[in-house]
């Protein structure tokens, strides 16, 4: 039953006409648990209370399907934005950002056009990005324009999922960059020719590139609310004397609160995932794939309405 949710949920995900339904009708029915609201003020003052928590950010303008070149430009106007707000106001937080948004799909020109003009933003503001990684088709571009821009900029990182195949050698090719990588297990359905399909294996490889990254020397974000991902990652970091400033635990807005701040006072660092904006659907909808338990605060939500 749980897999059948997964996939009908991922399903969803891809739903033009649904997201844009959504950004009708608002934060509605559960997503506000998990998205910071629409605006960039609304998500400042998130970013504030979870400072002085303890815990550090990324936040994320949502938006997906972009389709002109124009939307995306607006798109990379909202990321500069969102670094200035975070200079103004001196937040412990970074960006994260989708290059579908940025015109991955529309052309190399647009996307690095938008790109360059976040990162120079980025680098004046000592602002980091992170370039979050998407569906199977788009990995290799993704990677491609990381490849790119890393020559070019320090605050520049990415993300690596667990359950591809792919996984560990693009760890391997990476390593001559010293990357700064978010690992995580991954969100997309994908078929069993690409991705493995069996939680067991997922996390087995997610451990085996957290171990990997690591012992490579470079700096390792692992996102993960699976407590015993975390107890591996802990036990790790312990057995082979790694920096506590080379890694960093990271989980996303609205999800195991209790779990975040437990892990501060025990010393780590944290950062929350902080989406905000109207463009939530799709990101709501993989929230509830990869967490069916998700799916009762929705239930609550529209019981309220």
């Amino acid at each position: 039953m749980e897999q059948i949710l997964r996939n009908l949920f991922l399903f969803l995900s891809k739903n033009k006409s649904m997201t844009k339904a959504a950004k009708k009708y608002g934060l509605r029915f559960g997503a506000s648990r998990f998205v910071a609201g629409k605006s960039l003020e609304m998500a400042s003052a998130v970013i504030a209370d979870l400072n002085r928590k303890g815990l550090a950010v990324t936040i994320d303008y949502l938006g997906e399907f972009i389709e002109d070149e124009k939307e995306a430009r607006k798109m990379a106007d909202q990321c500069i934005e969102a670094i200035r707000m975070i200079a103004r106001n001196s937040l412990e937080s970074q960006l994260s950002l989708k290059l579908t948004s940025m015109g991955l799909d529309l052309s190399e020109r647009v996307v690095m056009n938008n790109m360059r003009r976040i990162l120079d933003e980025a680098k004046a503001h000592q602002v980091f990005v992170t370039l979050d990684m998407e569906d199977f088709p788009r990995c290799n571009p993704t990677l491609d324009v990381f490849k790119n821009l890393k020559a070019e900029y320090n605050e520049l990182g990415t993300v690596i999922q667990a359950y591809l195949y792919r996984t560990e050698k693009d760890i391997e090719e990476l390593n001559e960059y010293h990357p700064n990588l978010r690992l995580v297990k991954g969100a997309y359905k994908e078929s069993r020719e690409v991705a493995f399909s069996e939680k067991n294996d997922v996390d087995e490889n997610f451990k085996k590139i957290i171990k990997k990254h690591l012992l490579n020397g470079n700096y390792t974000a692992v996102a993960t609310h699976d407590d015993k991902i975390i107890d591996y990652t802990r036990e790790l970091v312990k057995e082979h004397g790694i920096p506590d400033d080379q890694y960093e635990f990271q989980m996303l807005y609205g999800i195991r609160n209790e779990k975040q701040l437990e892990l501060v006072k025990e010393g780590y660092k944290v950062r929350v995932y902080v989406p905000y904006g109207t463009d939530w659907y799709g990101y709501f909808m993989r929230r509830l794939a990869e967490r069916p338990a998700n799916i009762a605060f929705v239930l609550k939500g529209l019981f309220k309405k």
